[in-house]
């Protein structure tokens, strides 16, 4: 049975504020950053909910399934948001998750109706750059290879953009890879643990690109009034990320968690997705001039199935290539 979220929020027992229930939300640091949604998400629910929500930060997106799997069973942790379509095969294998209950995601770009995770944004990898330091960026993973420029990535065993561009580039070259990769190596200033610190030893200048978003120049033209960032259009295309949350199978507040995956749908929370984790809202809201100038031409993206099969070979040939 899938329930709208007045439907669940009314089935909630209101207690005493001193016996206010705790649902724990397990997410990525940039997420519960004072500049992320969090800080408004856990406002608009609280007042909601008559509960006490409280983020935990597990580093990366894919350090928190990492996290989960060595927790287990006894984990305190009730939802996790942050997993993208990559990881769901493997965090569904885990046994750890639960039925969420909610009608499939309204807005996004491909056809997704898990009952383990729900998609709450999307948006596609790519290559940041400074308009004005590097006005005619490479335009394929070739041409960057050939170039004498620095990037900053983030390494694949803890962060989703990491993983995220394993897959690019196993969707875009396939058995060439390892080749794509080889040549890529020494265009590599540095791989970083998550997104954080990589986007920030791109605006100190360390590096002339970052792997990012299309929609991360939005922040700087949005809140900075700076329009110097953008992205550079690969001819092979943009790997999509669709960023989902699920339920603990061992949490002790299951209906509230119930209640969280669906209040991820309502407009409260969409809204702030765009302006605040700059990427796009899994449900219809209107976005902000100057959100978007353009979007890619070509979309890549491997089923959950596919990419969890490939997973541990494309990381064995980015390993192999970048010990070089």
């Amino acid at each position: 049975m899938r329930l709208s979220l007045a439907a669940l929020l009314s089935c909630l027992a209101l207690p005493a504020a001193a016996e206010l229930p705790v649902l724990t939300v397990m997410t990525y640091d940039s997420f519960n950053s004072e500049w992320g949604p969090g800080p408004f998400v856990e406002v608009a629910f609280e007042d909601l909910c008559g509960c006490d929500l409280r983020f935990v930060s597990g580093g990366d997106g894919a350090a928190l399934l990492a996290r989960l799997q060595l927790e287990g069973a006894s984990s305190d942790v009730d939802v996790v948001l942050g997993l993208d379509t990559n990881l769901t095969a493997q965090a569904a294998a885990s046994g750890l998750f639960a039925p969420h209950g909610q009608p499939a995601a309204a807005a996004l770009p491909i056809t997704f109706d898990d009952p383990l995770f729900l998609p709450y944004d999307w948006g596609w990898f790519a290559f940041n750059h400074d308009r004005g330091l590097l006005p005619e960026p490479p335009r394929s993973f070739e041409a960057l290879a050939a170039s004498d420029l620095k990037i900053v990535i983030q390494d694949p065993r803890s962060s989703t953009p990491g993983l995220g561009l394993l897959m690019w580039v196993k969707a875009a070259y396939g058995d060439r890879a390892p080749e794509i990769w080889a040549a890529l190596s020494d265009n590599i200033l540095t791989v970083t643990p998550g997104w954080s610190e990589s986007y920030g030893l791109f605006l100190e200048g360390e590096a002339d690109m970052v792997l990012s978003y299309t929609t991360s120049p939005a922040y700087h033209r949005i809140a900075e009034a700076d329009d110097s960032k953008d992205w550079a259009p690969f001819d092979e295309g943009h790997y999509l990320q669709v960023e989902v949350s699920g339920i603990l199978a061992g949490s002790d507040q299951t209906d509230l968690a119930r209640a969280f995956l669906a209040f991820t749908q309502d407009h409260a929370f969409q809204s702030v997705l765009p302006e605040t984790n700059w990427m796009y809202p899994a449900s219809p809201v209107e976005l902000s001039e100057g959100f978007e100038t353009a979007r890619p031409e070509i979309s890549l993206l491997l089923s959950a199935d596919e990419a969890a099969a490939i997973r541990a070979g494309a990381l064995a040939e980015w390993q192999a290539a970048l010990a070089r």
